[in-house]
């Protein structure tokens, strides 16, 4: 049964996803072979100016051995179920968007800590890895299926929606005991909350014409547990009304339409139905490598009587 799932779980990776793990693993080999390269593909704030290319070559770069093992492991698996959803042109702009964005507030965040600490450290520390994108993908997949639960090793059951606020615990976490890896932090945290922002008021809806995901499950504060929520409201508030020049209705959906027509990203039923597709095509998936698994033990089966 193992084997079958193990099988199910690592086929039927898209064509895109293949060529993206192909560079993340070629950009690991590079900086290997010639670690000069780091200096030109990582992010290093001091400088970005003029190698601003950085910010976009920085997250495709992987420096350690464990970390492009993740990030492609993860890029396959969680991307076969994304890219289908969402649409090859559309899981690409995501990806891209979001490793900008990333990129762009790790290094305003760096050069703030050097102007408040006088450390050059937060200007020479080589920075890179596809690891915000992974947090971004789990925010996806908590957009998509919230309510999808996912088994921890056989003993825990988590609800997916938990699933970047988890990681994210467990790196705050890791990085009190973890020689190095707080370095990692702002990017998870960034990449996590700029996807965050991408799919709840930019990503575009052809089939509806709308921006953006304006369900109450997809709120900022759905991200925390539900005592903190009415602390966390009117923050996530302020800057709702930054991003969209009008207050959060918080389940108040009149505030929503201007003269008959839906503003961009308020359509909560196309948000339902949004997760409904998800669930429906999570279950295709799964239901057509359950039976290629099948027929690939029966053929294996078949073959070993054949022999006998």
């Amino acid at each position: 049964m193992m084997s079958e799932q193990g099988g199910g779980l690592f086929s039927g990776f898209t064509r895109l996803c293949k060529g993206l793990a192909v560079v993340l693993i070629s950009g690991h080999i590079v900086v290997q072979l010639f670690p000069p390269a780091v200096t030109y593909l990582a992010l290093i704030p001091a400088r970005t100016i003029p190698f601003a290319w950085n910010l976009v070559t920085a997250g495709y770069v992987e420096q350690t051995l464990y970390g492009v093992i993740i990030s492609t492991i993860g890029l396959l698996i969680i991307g076969k179920l994304l890219e289908p959803l969402w649409g090859s042109k559309e899981f690409l702009k995501f990806i891209f968007v979001v490793n900008f964005l990333t990129s762009l507030c790790v290094f305003i965040t760096a050069i703030a800590m050097y102007y408040a600490t006088s450390q050059e450290f937060y200007l020479y520390m080589p920075i890179s890895g596809f690891n915000g994108i992974l947090l971004g993908f789990l925010v996806g997949i908590k957009q998509i299926l919230p309510d999808q639960e996912l088994s921890l090793f056989s003993v825990v059951r988590i609800k997916a929606k938990w699933l970047p606020s988890l990681v994210l615990l467990l790196s705050i976490v890791a990085s009190f005991f973890l020689e190095g890896s707080a370095a990692y932090l702002p990017t998870l945290i960034f990449g996590t909350y700029m996807s965050w922002i991408y799919l709840r008021y930019l990503q575009k809806r052809p089939e509806t014409n709308l921006k953006g995901d304006p369900s109450d499950e997809f709120s900022f504060s759905s991200f925390f547990p539900e005592f903190l929520r009415p602390v966390i409201d009117p923050i996530a508030s302020i800057f709702h009304r930054m991003l969209c020049g009008r207050p959060e209705s918080f389940g108040d959906t009149k505030d929503d339409v201007y003269g008959g027509t839906p503003l961009p990203g308020s359509d909560p039923i196309e948000a339902s139905r949004r997760r409904e597709r998800g669930a429906r095509a999570l279950e295709e998936r799964l239901a057509a490598e359950r039976l290629a698994a099948a027929r690939m033990a029966e053929e294996a089966q078949t073959d070993a009587s054949d022999k006998v």
